[in-house]
């Protein structure tokens, strides 16, 4: 017992949870308990993946470190997705894609500033972080938020209308799917040459030099870990939103609130608990990021990998034509991201803008 303490700290209470979970759903018990178990369950192996990234960051440095972690805590998010888009819920699909976006800038960073900054006493309770990484991965959403854009603005231009919150499947033509395709490509290949930029070329900035000791976890130990702890995370996550649905409109939820902020949220369960205990640990380069890293990864991998997806999976390919309160969310928190990582020093009351911001998109989604 006392290992799994060490593994898990306090979260290791809710072990149990987790075959719970399992249990429950293969019984069918029902959405609720489902839903309330596998919440649960998705704590500890959150705080698994939290606790292989910060060993892998003693070892390799915080962009590595920061990497691996958004993208283990990313796939249970793109399990998700594909199987929505197999059931032909595109817009679903899109309204998840913009919640995870906006919530790792605005709700992750903003919680990760404030509980950093409370517990940082000296320099007036400024935490710092690489001024010149944070702002190449600000600078990677702006762009990314540009292209993601434009199908849009080529739908209003030629005279077609964006789609309503409560649309679910939308179908905007070959043309429409041909500029998203183009757009995909033109993405992932700006992904690509983002990490050779931040591992390679310029990996002194991203990921400097650091001293290391021999206590602690191997390489090697922690990216098993935290592969581990990110299937783990993926089956919490699958039967989560897979009762999420139902429990949701008992409760007399949207979908596009569903997608945009519930499922966006428990997909990236493990990177909000990972930022924020770095955060509080005084690790800001480490939770700039993942959080900033994490919306990154969204708009330039799995937004544009999805697009691609789409055209052998589900009813219709999807074209990355989001309605207008989903591009306002992903303009306004790509800029105020950009604008709060320039100068390398936060405060907890930046985090509390954030939270602010995001809280009142959060509002606004819900009475859409």
């Amino acid at each position: 017992m006392a290992w799994l303490k060490n593994l898990f700290g306090w979260t290791v209470v809710l072990l149990p949870a987790i075959p719970a979970a399992c249990i429950l759903a293969a019984v069918g018990a029902g959405d609720m308990p489902v839903f309330a178990a596998s919440a649960l369950g998705v704590v500890p192996t959150a705080a698994l993946m939290g606790r292989a990234t910060e060993e892998l960051a003693g070892r390799s440095g915080p962009g590595i470190g920061g990497l691996l972690n958004v993208t283990f805590g990313n796939a249970p998010e793109l399990i998700i997705a594909l199987m929505a888009l197999e059931a032909g819920l595109q817009e679903v699909v899109k309204a998840s894609l913009v919640g995870s976006i906006i919530g790792n800038a605005l709700l992750v960073l903003g919680a990760s500033m404030l509980a950093g900054g409370i517990t940082r006493n000296n320099r007036g309770g400024e935490q710092s972080f690489d001024r010149t990484a944070a702002s190449v991965q600000g600078g990677t959403l702006l762009l990314a938020a540009a292209a993601l854009v434009m199908p849009a603005v080529y739908i209003l231009v030629s005279g077609g209308s964006l789609p309503m919150p409560t649309d679910v499947e939308i179908d905007f033509g070959n043309t429409a799917q041909t500029l998203t395709n183009i757009v995909a490509v033109v993405l992932i290949i700006t992904y690509v040459a983002g990490l050779i930029f931040s591992l390679v070329t310029h990996r002194d900035i991203f990921n400097p030099e650091h001293p290391t000791s021999e206590a602690g976890w191997s390489v090697k130990r922690s990216v098993l870990t935290l592969a581990v702890a990110g299937i783990a995370v993926a089956g919490m996550s699958e039967l989560l939103v897979g009762s999420i649905e139902a429990t949701a409109h008992d409760l007399g939820l949207t979908e596009f609130f569903l997608g945009a902020i519930v499922v966006a949220i428990v997909g990236n369960a493990a990177e909000h608990w990972v930022a924020v205990a770095v955060a509080r640990k005084d690790q800001m380069n480490l939770a700039v990021n993942i959080s900033v890293g994490s919306s990154a990864q969204i708009a330039l991998f799995v937004a544009p990998v999805l697009a691609l997806a789409s055209l052998v999976i589900g009813p219709h390919p999807m074209a990355l034509v989001f309605n207008g309160y989903e591009l306002a969310a992903l303009i306004i928190a790509v800029l105020i991201t950009a604008q709060v990582t320039s100068r390398g020093r936060s405060t907890w009351f930046e985090g509390v803008q954030l939270l602010a911001v995001y809280a009142v998109i959060g509002v606004t989604f819900f009475m859409a």
